[in-house]
């Protein structure tokens, strides 16, 4: 086929703009196509052609995506505002089918699935139905919606988490539209109503989340007005150790950006180590973008994004358009290559790497898994002496007579004798009630997927088993997370520690963890527990 394009080569007989960042060079493409002499002007093209990244952003752009994607919390809004709109340009006399989106919009159903059935066979099963039927009348308006609309999709429920179906079947990378008669290329851009749309950047996707008005501006091909931003040039160089993953390699990035602080910034990552990151790990480094702090955090388009594009089924013609328009606009990245100018540039040698985990609450709080112990002690002291001194106020009210003793030897005492499935157990500070396998970041990832069954086959062999409180669930972001694990001969393993697929959602991930069983609760309650959960998601909510 032959292709048009604004060509950047072109533009930069006029200016030099060799040393661009990539995502720089994709507003520019941006604004040269869009460029009507009201919403964009010469002078915008020209101030990112000569972008200073030392400076301070001062100058606004109208940046408009070439998509936009959506959940269903956030999405539904939008498509109620399509609906009512329809509806007042019929009473007007006009008719309803003027109103559609503007650009492609697709709708993935996958905040609403909860995790009420949990450790059984049967879990997907019962979640999906408790799902339909809490949902029905807003499923019943989205399948209206798909149906009504042009430019407009909706993915149905229980196929899989939003950010991994992008990666893996919505994404284009390169956008062909036909446009006056005359086939357009251009790259492929996107909003999204939910803040980890950045895992998309992994593959050389130019995105980030937005609000819902936002979101559906962008769909009646409004643009949406920006700041030209400092861009921030990640390092990478060596390759991960045996034993370090790329959700390891995340957290390490997210304290070290949220430290130097790159809020409103975006954030590019360049170096020989990509050349040993597969595009799956560059998605989970992306994903968290919104955990440490920039708009995106993105990679460059090469010849692993080709690898991916492949893997996951897009067709010959696609692949090749996206390698020839890359190259033919200076958005294809080589080794060797020479490297970009930009407004800072940390460094990090993937060598250095080392396996810990985040928390007690913000993805930014990393801790070695050396220095676990001990720092759960010292976050597990000030919460029992705080219990110990509520524990003394209660008993000096009680023996002044003010109120009844009875349960306040046991309500204080961090423990709590409990029956669950015929076992009777003992809860104690620190239990771990909830362990979830779930979110984007991770379930998008097999290596870290594959690891977990391992490992699941390991524990399995060993004769271990999950405590009786613990509520155990798995998850994955996509049906082909399920086939590859089953194909692996994993999916058993976990089923045997009890992780059973719950559903294709954010799960817990989002704070949809479902009720904890009535035992686990009252026994909590009863001892007055600091208990704790375990999760592979990007926020610990």
């Amino acid at each position: 086929k032959a292709y048009a394009y604004f060509s950047l080569p072109r533009l930069g007989q006029k200016f030099d703009i060799s040393r661009l960042p990539y995502s720089m060079k994709i507003l520019l493409e941006n604004l040269l196509r869009h460029e009507d002499g009201v919403t964009v002007l010469p002078v915008h093209i020209e101030a990112v052609a000569t972008w200073d990244p030392k400076a301070e952003p001062d100058t606004e752009i109208a940046f408009m995506p070439a998509r936009v994607v959506l959940q269903d919390f956030t999405g539904v809004p939008c498509v109620v505002d399509l609906a009512a709109m329809r509806d007042a340009v019929g009473k007007l006399g006009g008719s309803a089918r003027q109103i559609n989106p503007l650009i492609p919009s697709e709708l993935v159903i996958d905040h609403s699935v909860q995790v009420d059935v949990f450790g059984r066979a049967d879990a997907l099963d019962l979640n999906g139905k408790i799902e339909f039927e809490r949902n029905k009348e807003r499923y019943s308006f989205l399948r209206w919606g798909q149906k009504a609309f042009d430019n407009f999709k909706v993915v149905p429920p229980n196929t899989g988490i939003v950010h991994q179906v992008n990666l893996e079947h919505l994404a284009r990378v390169v956008v062909e539209r036909d446009v006056d008669g005359a086939l357009l290329a251009f790259p492929d851009t996107v909003f999204g109503t939910d803040s980890h749309t950045t895992m998309i950047n992994g593959i050389g996707v130019l995105g980030w989340g937005v609000g819902g008005i936002e979101a559906e501006a962008a769909m009646l091909g409004q643009p949406s007005s920006m700041l030209i931003p400092q861009v921030v040039g990640f390092k990478l160089t060596g390759a991960l150790p045996e034993g370090a993953t790329a959700t390891d390699l995340v957290l390490t990035v997210t304290q070290m950006l949220r430290k130097l602080g790159v809020v409103g910034k975006f954030v590019e990552f360049f170096g020989d180590g990509l050349q040993h990151l597969p595009l799956a790990d560059r998605a989970t480094i992306a994903n968290m973008a919104p955990e440490y702090g920039a708009t995106c955090g993105i990679f460059p388009i090469d010849a692993e994004a080709l690898n991916y594009l492949r893997l996951s089924g897009r067709s010959d013609a696609q692949i090749a358009l996206v390698e020839a328009y890359a190259k033919a606009q200076g958005l294809w990245h080589e080794p060797g290559a020479p490297e970009a100018t930009y407004s800072a540039t940390p460094e990090l040698d993937l060598g250095d790497v080392k396996p810990p985990l985040a928390g007690p609450k913000r993805a930014q709080d990393r801790v070695l898994l050396t220095d676990v112990k001990q720092n759960y002690r010292d976050n597990l002291g000030p919460l029992t002496t705080t219990r110990d001194k509520r524990s003394n106020a209660i008993s000096d009210f009680v023996a002044e007579g003010g109120g009844a003793a009875v349960g306040n030897e046991a309500l204080h005492k961090g423990i709590a004798d409990i029956s669950i499935n015929s076992q009777n157990v003992r809860l104690k500070d620190g239990a771990v009630v909830i362990a979830a396998i779930t979110s984007c970041t991770n379930t998008s990832n097999p290596a870290v997927m594959l690891g977990a069954g391992l490992l699941a086959r390991n524990a399995a062999r060993l004769g271990l088993k999950a405590k009786p409180w613990v509520k155990t669930s798995l998850g994955p972001g996509s049906l082909v997370v399920t086939d590859y694990l089953r194909k692996a001969g994993v999916l058993d393993d976990l089923e045997k520690l009890g992780f059973f697929v719950v559903g294709y959602g954010c799960t817990t991930c989002i704070g949809n963890s479902g009720p904890l069983p009535t035992e686990v609760s009252a026994g909590i309650a009863t001892g007055d527990l600091v208990v704790t959960s375990v999760l592979s998601g990007n926020r610990n909510f």
